[in-house]
């Protein structure tokens, strides 16, 4: 009896963590915006690249059946706590952040991507291999941060940097269609492998 009670505990327990996965929605959250431009070199701007990465992401992952939900779909500010409460009004969803870097050192470059929590870690693990898979880059791994949207974010939540402004070869390849669209597919290739529970 104790055997088949142990049994069906664990069964319930697992079908609980497995339905983790099975969320419809994703909340895609373009940094920067307006006055805040974000990381810039010369003319390209951080909260640019960022929006149009998100836009093309939003694209992919309505092809693949998601409900998508943008937090701006053009150039103003949103603050912070305005991103949260966009994003902590759904259930059933994930939280993707989408950024690219700068650092006064321009020999730097590479992808990275953040997480917060422990559920956060597999999807973060997951769309980081599918960008990778993607670009030819730096791999700057999958890393733990406090980012104020990761850390007060109900959902599982990452923060995706894709690659440095300040980089002069990054740059001149962020300044390109194919590669923004790259960034983005990755992105929806490891948010469709975390939804499988991969």
């Amino acid at each position: 009896m104790k055997t088949l009670f142990t049994a069906i505990f664990l069964g319930l327990i697992f079908s609980v963590s497995a339905s983790a996965y099975k969320f419809r929605t994703v909340i895609i959250d373009p940094g920067h915006g307006g006055h805040d431009k974000g990381g810039q070199w010369g003319r390209v701007y951080e909260k640019h690249l960022a929006l149009d990465t998100s836009i093309r992401l939003e694209s992919h992952l309505k092809k693949m059946g998601y409900n998508t939900v943008l937090t701006r779909r053009s150039d103003y500010f949103i603050s912070l706590p305005g991103r949260m409460t966009v994003a902590n009004k759904y259930k059933n969803a994930i939280y993707v952040s989408i950024h690219f870097n700068y650092t006064w050192k321009q020999h730097v470059s590479g992808i990275e991507t953040f997480y917060n929590s422990k559920q956060s870690y597999k999807l973060a693990q997951n769309v980081h291999r599918g960008v990778m898979s993607r670009v030819k880059v730096v791999d700057r791994k999958v890393k733990y941060a406090r980012y104020y949207v990761i850390r007060r974010c109900k959902l599982p939540s990452i923060l995706v940097e894709g690659g440095f402004v300040s980089n002069s070869n990054e740059r001149n390849r962020m300044k390109t269609a194919w590669f923004r669209d790259a960034i983005a597919r990755g992105i929806a290739d490891g948010i469709q492998k975390f939804r499988r529970g991969n």
